[in-house]
């Protein structure tokens, strides 16, 4: 079973698109209105995996201070704004899918982000503590965000955002975290980290596929009417990416290390589409599934981007040189 979760972890490429055709077929023949009641299930399924391996301590190392400083800039004073921009200009009429885009250029960081950063052979310390830095701020200031940018067109409820915050976020890292210790004090740090860690976010992947099964057949006969809506969702997210891969590899480039400066790129555009959809799903009532379609297509896209972005990585920021790993350390 974990071998064959694994295997399906290292292909989101594929899982991904087929869950969402399996979704949209369903949604076409079958009355998807009962699967409302898995969405709490896939998105416990979904956070706590993610949470029991996550390092919080190394959120007090030092070491990597511009790198942290400059990704959590482009997280938070940027990003999020050239999203709400790209989201008035694309979806002028369609204010929740406005907020999709929004949400998906919102929480920044996931379990990917350090993935990638070691494929590309980044700094990885630097990749956890800019996970652990943009889960904990983008989830406190989301709904402020949200709020701030498109309060006037949307109703937000601040609370019912934070609740749902509070619920997919805050108490899965806790529970997360006793976790981690309960196993680390009963097994070892050495036997968690190598045997019992890595299989926890195969877990995760069952619940990012269970979401985009029920984000796509709910919209399934909103989609079939329409189809090239789903054009007009792919356009803005392929502009947004693109601005944010570019925007990262210039700053990374120009002011950090080689090791760093791939931390930054993946600690700014690996986006938590996970919380990203469940908050969307969670907390804004039926109306939040035009926002989870979006955030359903960006996984696409981030998937692919971030796989081929590693294939160049090494022409963009020159080769992996034992000169420069003895200057990141």
């Amino acid at each position: 079973m974990w071998i064959i979760l694994q295997k399906i972890t290292k292909n989101l490429i594929v899982a991904i698109p087929v869950m969402m055709v399996a979704g949209f077929v369903y949604g076409l023949f079958f009355d998807p209105v009962w699967l409302k009641s898995m969405i709490v299930p896939f998105t416990f399924l979904m956070v706590y995996p993610m949470m029991v391996t996550l390092k919080i301590k190394k959120v007090f190392e030092g070491g990597d201070g511009k790198a942290q400083l400059l990704t959590q800039l482009i997280n938070f004073g940027i990003v999020p704004f050239v999203a709400y921009g790209f989201g008035l200009y694309f979806f002028s009429d369609k204010p929740y899918m406005a907020l999709g885009l929004l949400l998906a250029g919102l929480v920044p960081t996931s379990g990917m982000t350090i993935s990638w950063t070691g494929f590309a052979k980044g700094n990885m310390s630097a990749a956890v503590k800019m996970t652990v830095v943009g889960l904990i701020a983008g989830s406190i200031l989301t709904p402020f965000f949200a709020k701030m940018l498109l309060g006037a067109s949307i109703e937000i409820n601040l609370y019912a955002v934070f609740k749902q915050i509070v619920f997919i976020v805050f108490f899965p890292m806790i529970l997360g975290f006793m976790t981690q210790r309960f196993l680390v004090g009963r097994y070892g740090q050495e036997d968690f980290q190598k045997g019992l860690g890595p299989k926890f976010p195969s877990l995760s992947t069952l619940g990012v596929l269970g979401i985009v099964f029920v984000a796509l057949a709910l919209k399934a006969k909103t989609i079939a009417s329409a189809p090239e809506v789903l054009l007009s969702i792919l356009v803005p997210l392929l502009v947004l990416y693109f601005f944010n891969f570019t925007l990262s590899t210039l700053i990374g480039k120009s002011f950090l290390p080689r090791g760093d400066a791939i931390a930054l790129v993946y600690g700014s555009v690996m986006r938590n589409l996970s919380i990203a959809l469940a908050i969307a799903i969670n907390a804004f009532g039926p109306q939040g599934s035009d926002a989870a379609l979006v955030i359903a297509m960006a996984y696409i896209i981030q998937v692919q981007s971030a796989a081929w972005y590693v294939r160049f990585t090494d022409r963009i920021f020159g080769e992996n040189t034992p000169a420069k790993v003895a200057y990141q350390s």
